[in-house]
C-alpha cells in the first residue's frame, strides 16, 4: 500500500486517513519519505498535502509535528509553523528557543519559520543569533532568519547587505542581493541593477530581482532596467533559471506586448535574443526533458510567437544601441552582421567590449593582425591583452 500516492491522491477517504494517521501516530517515517518526493510532485500537490496535514492537526495532537523537525521541506515548513503557533502560542516559544540553539539546521529553519508568526518584543533576545543565522550556508534557514529580520525591521542587517553590494568581491556583492532580495528591500532595487550590470554574475543577480519585484511592475516603473534584466534573464533559461519561469514571468504576455506596443531599440534587442534562445529550446528535446507538460506548451507558444516577429523589423532598431555606453552594446553585437559596424567599436574606452569585438570578427574569420594592433596599446588590463595576443 502506497501511502504517498493515496496521501498526494484525490480520494478524500484515502488522503484524510493517512493525514490522520500520519499526524496521530506522529510518522516520522512517513513523514520523511514525503520530503523526499519534493522535487517530483508538482507545487499544486505538495499545497494540497500542506492542506490535509493542517485538517488532520488539534489541539491533542498538534504537537506531534515537533518529532518532524529534523526532516526539512520548504513545501512544509509554513505550514507547520503556522499549526504550532496556531495550538501552542506563546507557551511553545520555549521550546522553539530551545530547539533554535540546537545544532540541527532542519529543525532551526522550522523554529525560525515559527518566529515569524511571533510578536517581534518576544524573540527579541534572538536578534545576535538570527543575524548570524542570515548567513548560513543552509539556505532555507538564511532565508527564514531574513524573513524574520525584515518583520523585525531590523535595519543593521539591512545596512550591511547595503554596504556589502560595494564590494569588490562579486560572490560578496551576489550575496548581499539575495539578502535584499529574501529581506524584500525594494528600495534597494536601483543599486541592485547597478550592481548587476557590471557584475559577471548578472544573470544570476537577474534571476533573483523577479522575487523582488514583479517584471511587469518593473517594466512599468522603468523600461529600460526592466528590458535589461529580462535580457540576462533570457540568456540564464535553463541552465541558471528553470524553464518553468516562462510561466512564472508570463514572458509570453511580456514579449508581446513589448513587440505590438513598446518596440524600441531596447526592447528589439531582447525579442532578438529571445527568438534566439526559444528556438533553441523548442528544438532540443534535453533542454525540456523534466518539464512538465504546462511548461512545455508554454515554451512552445512563446517560441511560435517570437518566430512570428519579423526579424528585420527587429534588425533595423538595435543598431541605436551600438555605442560603448549603451546597457544593450554587448548583446546587440551579437546580431551584427556588417564588420565596419563592428570595426567603430574598437575605438571604446571598455576593455572588455574591444575583447567581445575581436573574438566576433575571428568568429566570422575577418580578424586580422592590424585589428589586434591597433587596439593592444589602448589595452592595460594583463588578462585581456593575453587573450587578444592569442586570438
Amino acid at each position: 500500500m502506497d501511502l504517498i500516492k493515496q496521501l498526494t491522491g484525490k480520494n478524500p477517504v484515502e488522503y484524510e486517513n493517512v493525514a490522520k494517521s500520519l499526524v496521530d501516530n506522529s510518522d516520522v517515517t512517513l513523514f520523511e519519505k514525503l520530503v523526499k518526493q519534493d522535487d517530483f510532485l508538482f507545487d499544486f500537490v505538495k499545497n494540497n498535502v500542506a492542506k490535509r496535514i493542517q485538517n488532520a492537526c488539534n489541539k491533542d495532537n498538534y504537537q506531534n509535528l515537533l518529532n518532524f523537525l529534523g526532516h526539512y521541506s520548504p513545501s512544509y515548513d509554513t505550514m507547520i509553523a503556522e499549526v504550532l503557533f496556531e495550538y501552542g502560542g506563546l507557551e511553545l516559544l520555549p521550546v522553539m528557543k530551545e530547539i533554535f540553539l540546537e545544532d540541527d539546521e532542519n529543525k532551526k529553519a522550522y523554529a525560525v519559520k515559527y518566529f515569524s508568526f511571533v510578536s517581534q518584543d518576544m524573540i527579541q533576545d534572538l536578534l545576535p543569533l538570527l543575524r548570524q543565522t542570515a548567513h548560513s550556508k543552509f539556505e532555507p534557514l538564511a532565508v527564514n532568519s531574513i524573513e524574520v529580520l525584515a518583520k523585525m525591521n531590523d535595519e543593521l542587517s539591512k545596512n550591511e547587505a547595503l554596504e556589502k553590494l560595494n564590494s569588490q568581491d562579486e560572490f560578496e556583492q551576489y550575496e548581499a542581493v539575495k539578502f535584499l532580495v529574501n529581506y524584500q528591500s525594494k528600495d534597494a532595487l536601483g543599486k541592485i541593477i547597478e550592481v548587476m550590470k557590471k557584475s559577471t554574475l548578472s544573470e544570476n543577480i537577474a534571476s533573483e530581482i523577479p522575487y523582488l519585484i514583479p517584471l511587469d511592475e518593473l517594466l512599468e516603473k522603468d523600461k529600460e532596467a526592466g528590458i535589461l534584466v529580462l535580457c540576462h534573464i533570457v540568456n540564464a533559461i535553463p541552465e541558471i533559471i528553470p524553464a518553468s519561469a516562462v510561466i512564472d514571468y508570463n514572458l509570453f504576455g511580456i514579449f508581446e506586448n513589448l513587440y505590438i506596443d513598446n518596440l524600441n531599440s531596447a526592447s528589439a534587442i531582447l525579442l532578438r535574443l529571445a527568438q534566439d534562445k526559444f528556438a533553441q529550446l523548442a528544438e532540443n528535446d534535453e533542454y525540456l526533458f523534466d518539464c512538465d507538460k504546462n511548461t512545455k506548451d508554454e515554451v512552445y507558444a512563446v517560441n511560435s510567437l517570437l518566430s512570428g516577429m519579423n526579424k528585420n523589423k527587429l534588425s533595423s532598431l538595435f543598431y541605436e544601441e551600438l555605442y560603448e555606453d549603451s546597457d544593450f552594446v554587448f548583446f546587440a553585437v551579437d546580431f551584427v552582421d556588417e564588420i565596419e559596424e563592428l570595426e567603430t567599436l574598437l575605438d571604446s574606452s571598455n576593455q572588455t567590449l574591444i575583447l567581445k569585438v575581436l573574438t566576433l570578427l575571428k568568429e566570422k574569420q575577418v580578424l586580422s593582425n592590424a585589428h589586434k594592433e591597433a587596439v593592444l596599446n589602448n589595452i592595460t588590463n594583463p588578462e585581456i591583452r593575453q587573450v587578444i595576443e592569442v586570438l
